[in-house]
């Protein structure tokens, strides 16, 4: 399982500074000649939905995999003790509870962002 994990890592550390690269590289690449600057209000717009769609990949994505891992962990530990069932499935629903109110919140923080300021 540590060798999976590391390769995992490995492939997906590699992957990361692949798209960093790319788009660091690629942005001068696709510039074009701009004739006019920008309005601020677009700007800012554009800023705002970024930052919200990042804000909310992050938490949904992150999200997801606490609670795969959160479920996993609580049928491999149901599978070795039946006779506590009751207490581990109490005690994942309150962890997952507490992983999706982080999620939502993230969500209300992209809404005011894109909304409010």
């Amino acid at each position: 399982m540590k060798k999976f994990t590391k390769r995992f890592t490995a492939l997906l550390l590699v992957c990361l500074t692949a798209t960093l690269l790319m788009s660091a590289f690629a942005c001068p690449a696709l510039a074009e000649e701009v004739q006019e600057a920008a309005p601020a209000a677009e700007m800012t717009t554009s800023a705002k939905a970024l930052s919200a769609a990042i804000a909310i990949g992050l938490a949904a994505g992150l999200g997801a995999l606490a609670m795969g891992t959160a479920i996993a962990k609580s049928a491999e530990a149901i599978s070795r003790q039946p006779e506590a069932e009751g207490s581990i499935r109490t005690t994942l629903m309150l962890g997952l509870v507490f992983v999706e109110t982080a999620i939502i919140y993230a969500l209300i923080v992209a809404i005011l962002v894109i909304f409010v300021l």
